[in-house]
């Protein structure tokens, strides 16, 4: 044996650890083929009813892993939202879990409060079978979840001592209201629940003990375990608060108690004939009457209502077990002791000087020993009636015992639960611990870490800083540039009004230009007026010439006449050069005005481009068009000034036709004159020579 035990200690370590890790994987890989197997037996789309060893071991499986993954990993793939039976089969499992199952069920669970939230939404599409109870069981369960959530010291059974009830109020009536209220919509669940699974049910029928009728019956013992619970906290609760509020603001409280208990007692009472039911679960009776919460005294009336399930009959599909009369077991001496106890308590002693020792009849007469006999035969039905009302109290407590055993068995599995988890807490923390001291070592370097990520935070800090001057300084130029911003805008309106100062100007422009075009055409009119009268005066001229033909004196006067008209046109060259001078002048004015208007022009070309090319457009075509009103003005005095030539010329060679006309021979003149005459006449050739070239030099100057 010591050699055995030595060598096993020979054994590495390391394989021992490998041994274990697999075993445990091994018992791992078991049991969640041993739940998905109880699971899917327990959740099928087979309209009867869940068998109580699968839902058992289900419930078993969440206080082996201390959770419900396992149960949710296998349920997610299940089609719940497509089978409306097997939604309904789900409902009622995982309401046994969220009872008798581990208490982190209800922290694994409360995560797919979403998904049942929008499963019930989806089959309350649904006006009857399955779909209808599924969504109304839905609800139930999401309530339960959010009443369990809000409310942590409350278990999952809600099994609750008073001392534990008061407790979770922490003396706040505010608090106890509030739970009041939480515990009368958990309640309203519950019942909607009761009165949708009896309303889908032909009651007329035997449907109880049909497989569809248990199926749909079958998760109902959850909800009169539940209902038993709250109606008896709701009761204590608004005892409570009637002690310390008053009645008028309790007022709607007891109307909604009042009307749940109605309500409820008479699902207890349907449920209570049921067939089903009798073989599974003891169901209480409410009182006739509601209780009289506006008397305090009241209270002790109150008798909590106690659902009893029976041991050997708490699944479905297990047989009845039929109990017997006998309440307490009792060896037979302790029986006859405690008959000659009682005996004696009544009748007195049966010593020798007993008055009542028939043996030795003590002197006393047949009648007065009849008449002991009828009233001892009297005192013995009393006792048999007293009797029989002891028993049916003992049975009544026994019964009582029997459920509080169950609970104590229930509080007992759990605390040896509890213990093992605590054992395994304490190897957990061993391990912890091991890590620990390794994460210290990680610490340690961390530690090394942190100074470095210190000083990269002061360059980071340092950083800030400059970013921080530097956004001042973008902040400071923001508010230049919106100033200067601001000064531009100023500028735009003076260049708007200067744009504006710019039409006004052209317009003056185009009507100081249509002034010109006026005064052009007037002075037209008037040179064709003048033009007219030299030709009238022509005319006069020719006619005098004629006359020179007859007279000598008349040639005198024909040459007279021939000067001053010469010195005349020479006069009126003159006018009309002033007058060209003047209006080139007055054009070159324009000219510059209109070279600086572009100037101005071009230097906003960006803004005022359009506008710019529009009046460039305008002015082009009115410096073409003054160029062709000055072209014909210079073609008119042209004309005009060798029509005034050719008229000399005409009058010059008709006078020298004169000259050597023989009939002009006979006049009588000295050759002194003619010689005068000649010298004007060159002289006038001169000046119309000279007029002539000066007209040549400012045509090329134009």
């Amino acid at each position: 044996m010591e050699k055995m035990t030595s060598s096993v200690k020979q054994v590495p370590a390391q394989l021992l650890r490998a041994r274990t890790g697999n075993s445990l994987e091994a018992e791992k890989e078991n049991f969640e083929r041993g739940q998905n197997v109880s699971i899917n037996k327990a959740i099928n789309a087979q309209e009867v009813a869940v068998k109580e060893k699968h839902a058992r071991t289900c419930i078993l499986g969440t206080h082996h892993e201390k959770g419900a993954q396992t149960f949710w990993s296998v349920v997610n793939r299940l089609p719940l939202s497509s089978n409306a039976v097997l939604c309904w089969k789900f409902c009622h499992v995982f309401h046994k879990l969220l009872r008798d199952g581990h208490p982190t069920v209800l922290q694994d669970s409360i995560r797919y409060k979403n998904e049942l939230s929008d499963m019930s939404r989806m089959w309350g599409h649904l006006s009857e079978g399955y779909g209808k109870l599924s969504c109304t069981y839905l609800k139930l369960l999401i309530t339960k979840m959010e009443f369990h959530s809000k409310n942590p010291r409350f278990p999952g059974n809600l099994q609750m001592t008073d001392r534990q009830l008061e407790e979770t109020g922490e003396n706040d009536v505010n608090n106890f209201f509030q739970l009041t209220v939480e515990m009368f919509d958990y309640l309203e669940c519950e019942l909607n629940l009761f009165q949708a699974v009896f309303s889908s049910l032909d009651m007329s029928r035997s449907v109880s003990v049909t497989a569809a009728g248990q199926c749909r019956l079958a998760p109902l013992i959850q909800v009169i375990l539940d209902s038993s619970h709250l109606y008896d906290y709701t009761v204590k609760l608004l005892f409570k608060l009637h002690s310390c509020l008053p009645a008028d603001t309790l007022q709607g409280h007891r109307d909604r108690f009042h009307e749940q208990f109605k309500k409820l007692k008479e699902l207890f009472y349907i449920s209570s004939n049921l067939q089903y039911f009798k073989r599974l679960i003891q169901i209480p009776q409410l009182p006739e009457n509601p209780p009289n919460f506006l008397r305090a005294s009241a209270l002790s009336e109150h008798v909590s209502p106690v659902v009893v399930i029976p041991l050997e009959s708490t699944s479905p599909d297990s047989e009845p077990v039929v109990e017997t009369d006998e309440l307490v077991e009792m060896d037979p001496s302790s029986q006859q002791n405690l008959f000659e106890n009682k005996f004696d308590d009544l009748f007195g002693s049966t010593g020798p000087t007993d008055p009542f020792n028939f043996n030795n009849q003590n002197g006393m007469s047949k009648d007065e020993r009849d008449k002991l006999i009828d009233q001892l035969y009297k005192e013995i039905a009393a006792l048999k009636d007293e009797l029989a009302s002891f028993k049916a109290e003992s049975k009544r407590l026994i019964l009582q015992l029997r459920g509080r055993i169950n609970e104590l068995e229930a509080e007992l599995a759990e605390q040896q639960h509890l213990k093992q988890q605590a054992l395994d807490e304490n190897e957990f923390v061993k391990a912890e611990l091991e890590e620990v001291k390794k994460k210290q070592d990680v610490t340690e370097k961390a530690q090394r870490s942190l100074t470095e990520i210190e000083r990269k935070a002061q360059a980071n800090e340092q950083r800030y800083t400059k970013l921080k001057e530097k956004y001042t300084e973008l902040v400071q130029n923001h508010a230049d540039l919106l100033r200067k911003n601001a000064e531009v805008m100023k500028q735009m309106t003076l260049f708007r009004q200067t744009q504006e100062d710019m039409e006004q100007m052209k317009k003056e422009l185009e009507e100081t230009v249509q002034q010109l075009k006026d005064s052009m055409e007037q002075k037209e009119q008037e040179q064709t007026h003048k033009l007219d009268a030299l030709q009238e005066k022509l005319q006069s001229r020719n006619a005098e010439v004629l006359s020179l033909k007859s007279t000598h004196e008349d040639s005198k006067q024909t040459s007279t006449v021939m000067a001053s008209t010469i010195e005349s046109l020479a006069s009126e060259k003159t006018a009309l050069s002033q007058a060209v001078d003047e209006k080139e002048s007055t054009l070159t004015l324009l000219r510059g005005e209109l070279e600086q208007a572009k100037e101005a022009l071009t230097a906003e070309k960006d803004s005022t481009n359009r506008t710019v090319e529009g009046l460039q457009n305008q002015l082009n075509e009115k410096e073409s068009h003054e160029q062709a009103l000055e072209k014909q003005l210079l073609d008119e005095q042209f004309a005009l000034l060798r029509s005034a030539v050719e008229e000399a010329e005409g009058i010059i060679q008709d006078a020298l036709n004169r000259l050597e006309d023989p009939l002009h021979f006979g006049c009588t003149s000295s050759a002194d004159y003619l010689i005068t005459r000649a010298q004007a006449t060159q002289d006038s050739l001169s000046r119309l020579q000279n007029g002539h070239t000066k007209y040549l030099a400012d045509k090329k100057r134009r």
